[in-house]
């Protein structure tokens, strides 16, 4: 399990990693749905996980960890996740240049041929330290 920040919180638990890809899972749980009604998990935890799996897929490719900004991410959704289930989310990054990179990938509670939500993004590298020192 990932344990730092939004993503710890999340609960987002790492599954595998190739050359230009990363596949992340984010659990079900009740704090994270969108309708307690219909036990399903809510769309924000699921962009979360499919903004993470970018950017890790982004640092497999380059082979660099450093930050990045999210310029666009769009995530097209096909249909809500299955009740009490969790969604994994596979995100690869299939073309670089100087300046951005761009990923595409699919969510699933399942299923890869069955998506939750297929999504394209562009990111950008950020130069120099953006760590933050503490005062």
């Amino acid at each position: 399990m990932l344990k730092h920040g939004h993503v710890g919180w999340l609960g987002l638990k790492y599954r595998d990693a190739g050359e230009d890809w990363v596949e992340l899972e984010l659990p079900w749980r009740e704090d994270l749905l969108g309708e307690k009604s219909r036990n399903i998990l809510a769309s924000g935890p699921i962009i979360s996980l499919l903004d993470m799996a970018s950017g890790m897929a982004i640092w497999n490719t380059t082979g660099v960890f450093k930050a990045i900004a999210t310029l666009d991410l769009r995530v097209d959704y096909q249909r809500p996740a299955r009740a009490e289930t969790g969604v994994i989310g596979r995100v690869e990054c299939y073309r670089l240049t100087r300046s951005a990179a761009f990923v595409r990938g699919v969510a699933h509670d399942g299923d890869p041929a069955d998506p939750v939500a297929n999504m394209a993004g562009c990111f950008m590298s950020i130069a120099g330290d953006t760590r933050r020192v503490p005062e």
